[in-house]
C-alpha cells in the first residue's frame, strides 16, 4: 500500500508518493506553495514577476531563485540557446526548469528523513528514489502525444528523474526562442538522468530543436542523459541511449 497526496499547485497537479503510511508531507506541500510564491509568472507579488518587471535585481532575489538563474544559464549553453528562459516575451521565465528542479528537492527532503522508496510526479516532470520496492524500480509509461490516452513507451527507473515536454497534457505551448514562435521540431520528448530540473530543460529544448538536438545532446557534460522523441510530422522515433 502506498502514502499518495495530490496537490493543486502551479496550475497543475503535483502527486508525491511514497511507502511510509504515517507521512503527513505537510513540510513538501508548504514547500510547493513556497516554490509558487517565488517562480509564479502569474502572481503579480511573485520575486519572478517582480524580476521580470525590473522592480528587483537578481542579487536581491531569494537564493532559490538565484540558484535557479544560474542553473539556467548552464542549460542555455548546454542546449546551444534551445532552452532560453530570457528569450520568452516579457522577460525571465524559468518554468522549463523549475517543476523537475522542485520535484528534485522534495525527493531530497523525504530521503533525507528516512524514506525509501519515492516518487514525485510535478506535472510530468518525475523525480524517483528507491524504486517501487527493493527488488523493482519503478516503471514509467509516456503518453502518446497525439493519443494522451496510450502509452508509447515505458522506461524502468530507480533512482533518477524523468521529464517529458510536447503536446499531450497542455497542447502546443513551448516557444522557440529564435524565432519566438511555437516550436515545432518535435512532437514529444523525454529526457532520462540523474537531475530532474536539467532533464525538465533539456525535455524542452528538444522540441524546439527536434533531431538538430544531437548534436548538442551528446556533449559530454549529458553523458548521464538519454532522450527518446516523437518526430514532429510524423510517428517515426529517434533516442540517444547512453
Amino acid at each position: 500500500m502506498a502514502n499518495i497526496h495530490h496537490e493543486n499547485v502551479w496550475g497543475t497537479v503535483v502527486s508525491i508518493e511514497s511507502e511510509n503510511l504515517n507521512l503527513s508531507y505537510q513540510p513538501q506541500i508548504e514547500f510547493l506553495h513556497t516554490i509558487d510564491q517565488i517562480f509564479s509568472t502569474y502572481i503579480q507579488s511573485s520575486q519572478v514577476s517582480k524580476l521580470r518587471t525590473n522592480q528587483i535585481q537578481i542579487q536581491e532575489c531569494d537564493p532559490m531563485l538565484v540558484q535557479i538563474w544560474q542553473l539556467s544559464l548552464i542549460a542555455r549553453e548546454l542546449t546551444d540557446g534551445a532552452f532560453d528562459p530570457w528569450a520568452v516575451t516579457g522577460g525571465f521565465d524559468p518554468s522549463g526548469y523549475v517543476k523537475g528542479w522542485a520535484a528534485d528537492q522534495i525527493c531530497n527532503q523525504l530521503q533525507s528523513a528516512g524514506v525509501k522508496h519515492i516518487q514525485v510526479n510535478a506535472g510530468g516532470d518525475i523525480s524517483l528514489r528507491g524504486g517501487s520496492s527493493n527488488q523493482k524500480p519503478w516503471q514509467i509509461g509516456v503518453a502518446h502525444p497525439q493519443l494522451p490516452d496510450e502509452i508509447s513507451k515505458v522506461f524502468q527507473i530507480t533512482d533518477g528523474a524523468i521529464a517529458t515536454s510536447g503536446t499531450a497534457e497542455r497542447g502546443n505551448h513551448i516557444i522557440d526562442p529564435q524565432s519566438k514562435t511555437i516550436a515545432v521540431g518535435a512532437r514529444s520528448a523525454t529526457v532520462v538522468g540523474p537531475d530532474g530540473g536539467l532533464a525538465d530543460a533539456l525535455a524542452t529544448a528538444l522540441i524546439v530543436t527536434g533531431r538538430d538536438g544531437a548534436k548538442w545532446f551528446t556533449k559530454s557534460e549529458l553523458e548521464k542523459y538519454s532522450c527518446w522523441v516523437v518526430d514532429r510530422h510524423k510517428d517515426t522515433t529517434w533516442e540517444i541511449i547512453k
